[in-house]
């Protein structure tokens, strides 16, 4: 996978007001402290630009009743967008390990079914949410920071519960990018999606990203 040599603006979508997002207050003290407090857990110093959520959550289908699943919610940010995005009878289930992020997005965002716990674990969680396939992943968790071992987990339980049509959308920051652990990130992507695309950079976010499209899990 190469990067793309320039940002198109083109396709980015319009910024909407989400729909659904209630309080929005203390998403920024919340992530910070629970940055402090946890710095393996959260591969961000601020909530992910309304530019890079947008395109994060261009894969989450506007009609019918999807079910979509996020990864690494962190404070709100994308899930406030997933949720504008999503149709009146969609269903998002938001999965997070960090105990004050957790309780940050129950608080603020009531609508929101919150999933604690290590998406290693995904299966299970979903299993106890009564649901056995997605339709679409939105992940800003960071895959960097984690060991290759727990990265393959992790994708291995999205391959599983991934419908045969569905997508993955991760990020991907711009100064991780040329890292070995980046570099081995994408190998694993691409031992477990037959389709994957690269969209961005996205300059407007800090640091500046790219956001990964995934299809065609080769298992599961």
């Amino acid at each position: 996978m190469r990067l793309p040599a320039a940002y198109d603006s083109a396709w980015l979508p319009r910024l909407t007001t989400p729909q659904r997002g209630t309080s929005h207050r203390g998403d920024t003290a919340t992530l910070l402290g629970a940055l402090w407090r946890n710095p393996r857990q959260i591969g961000t110093i601020a909530p992910s630009a309304r530019a890079l959520a947008h395109v994060a959550a261009d894969v989450v289908p506007t009609t019918g009743a999807p079910i979509v699943v996020e990864l690494g919610a962190g404070s709100g940010a994308i899930t406030d967008v997933i949720a504008a995005r999503l149709p009146p009878d969609g269903r998002l289930l938001a999965v997070e390990i960090n105990h004050d992020l957790v309780r940050h997005l129950s608080r603020s965002r009531p609508w929101l079914q919150v999933l604690a716990g290590d998406a290693a674990g995904l299966t299970h969680l979903l299993r106890d949410a009564e649901v056995d396939r997605v339709d679409a992943i939105v992940s800003a968790l960071p895959w960097t920071l984690l060991p290759a071992g727990h990265r393959r987990r992790i994708l291995a339980e999205i391959g599983d519960v991934l419908a045969p049509d569905g997508i993955i959308s991760t990020i991907a920051t711009l100064t991780a990018w040329p890292t070995r652990s980046c570099r081995v990130f994408r190998r694993q992507l691409g031992s477990v999606f037959g389709d994957i695309q690269i969209r961005g950079p996205i300059w407007a976010a800090v640091p500046p990203a790219v956001v990964l499209n995934c299809r065609k899990p080769l298992h599961g």
